[in-house]
């Protein structure tokens, strides 16, 4: 619809006037023209303000978002504030054991402050302590206070930062307890318990684990006042580090219990997303890529588990220097590039959900390590991910193991990353970190043009 100003245009364009006089030298002209140059004025300023608005929109854009807003799925994507979220981010199991001690939170903030200067957004760390030394949960049903101010502090202190956290809630594994604390706090109570693998079946210990997804999801941060279950600086919960049942090698014990674990959580926390801390080892649901796993089975199925509706995301591990009886350096990247890429292309055209590579790493134990391998090892995930990330696929981001800050040498373990003592890989994450924020950046002024257009549409079809 033609406006007021572009009808006076259109009669100010007649070459003459029926009198037969030259337009340029009557006043209606110079009216025009004027107003023309003020319109050439006015669409420069429009056209600054909206570069400036875009620039400020981009250079605040992960302080915006980490701000506010739960991360969300949408298909293949984690989406943040109606923008596709692409993260690189680390491991930190520890941040909550030395930040009950108030003497060594300084260590926690250290390594937050680290990190996003090397442009990571997310971290993955244990809501968990089983029994043993300054446990979380001392027995079941038991919890320590010092240890849940700790993790108070760990939410609260990533809120500042903008790192959003990934929070595991039981290991595999017994060296904080995990699953085989549990089948023992159960068979103490006369359970009649065959193996740690009882985790996953037996009535008593299933009630155990739920009432400890309970308690963590209802804390209230004793920092920042805000319910667990309610705070979105938490990006999601991971229902077992490292999910094993070797005992069933079909995977069909741990697809029940992921199934009734994840419908739990789901029923207290409605707003965070859930993995089920798998490291994509294959089954009987796609026999074909069993020769994808390294020689052995540990009772899961990357396609079935992770197409379990309360599953939100899937996720994949990868320590080939642990995996594979051949500690050739070739065959470790090829075995990894193999292994990442496969798992990029199920999750897109198979599972349809987004993929997080949520450990990986190389040690410097390893016989014949140097530094040049463990920089190769990360760019071969890197590459990967931004290469899906890049064309829009399902990988979202990645979390090597581990992060460690200076004074914290009992707890290397050889995988571990000290940024300022490891200057070339230090580069090699920083680079993956920016290449992700451009994406971020790239669809967050998608998302701003298309919504300027639309807006001016509408005032276009109202005649203004």
């Amino acid at each position: 619809m033609p406006t007021p100003f572009t009808r006076q245009l259109k009669l100010l364009k007649r070459p003459k006037s029926s009198a037969g006089l030259h337009l340029e030298n009557t006043p209606a002209f110079g009216r025009f023209r004027r107003a023309r140059e003020n319109m050439k004025h006015l669409r420069l300023l429009f056209f600054l303000a909206l570069v400036l608005v875009q620039e400020r929109r981009s250079h605040f854009a992960a302080k915006a978002e980490d701000g506010g807003g739960f991360v969300k799925t949408e298909g293949v994507h984690f989406m943040l504030n109606g923008s596709p979220f692409y993260a690189n981010g680390f491991n930190a199991y520890w941040l909550m054991f030395l930040a009950s001690y108030p003497s060594q939170r300084a260590k926690v903030t250290s390594a937050f402050q680290e990190a996003t200067s090397h442009g990571l957004s997310i971290a993955r760390t244990w809501a968990f302590s089983d029994g043993g030394y300054m446990p979380l949960q001392s027995s079941p049903g038991s919890y320590n206070e010092q240890m849940f101010q700790g993790l108070d502090f760990v939410i609260s202190e990533a809120k500042k930062f903008g790192i959003k956290l990934v929070l595991s809630l039981v290991d595999n594994y017994e060296a904080l307890g995990g699953k085989k604390r549990y089948v023992e706090w159960a068979r103490s109570q006369g359970q009649p318990i065959a193996s740690d693998d009882d985790f996953f079946t037996n009535p008593v210990v299933k009630g155990y684990y739920k009432n400890h997804i309970r308690t963590v999801l209802t804390r209230r941060n004793s920092v920042t006042g805000i319910a667990y279950k309610d705070d979105p600086t938490i990006m999601a919960w991971e229902l077992m580090n490292e999910v094993r049942c070797p005992s069933d090698p079909s995977g069909r014990t741990i697809q029940a219990w992921i199934t009734e674990m994840a419908s739990y959580v789901k029923s207290f926390d409605g707003n965070h997303l859930l993995e089920a801390g798998l490291e994509g080892f294959y089954a009987q649901s796609s026999a074909q890529k069993q020769q994808n796993n390294p020689s052995f089975l540990v009772g899961t199925d990357f396609i079935e588990n992770n197409q379990i509706p309360g599953i939100d995301f899937a996720t994949v591990h990868s320590y080939p220097d642990q995996w594979l009886s051949d500690p050739s350096v070739g065959n470790q990247i090829s075995f990894l590039s193999n292994w990442v890429n496969t798992h990029i292309q199920d999750a897109q055209n198979v599972l349809h959900k987004p993929l997080l590579f949520a450990e990986f790493g190389i040690s410097s134990k390893d016989s014949g390590y140097n530094q040049n391998e463990r920089d190769q090892f990360f760019d071969t995930v890197y590459s990967a991910i931004y290469s899906s990330a890049r064309g829009g696929g399902a990988a979202a981001g990645s979390m090597f193991w581990q992060l460690l800050t200076v004074g914290m040498d009992s707890y290397r373990d050889g995988y571990e990353i000290v940024l300022s003592e490891s200057p070339s890989t230090a580069s090699v994450i920083a680079q993956q970190s920016q290449k992700l924020n451009k994406i971020r950046k790239m669809y967050a002024r998608l998302k701003n043009i298309e919504e300027w257009k639309k807006a001016n549409n509408r005032r276009n079809d109202g005649g203004n």
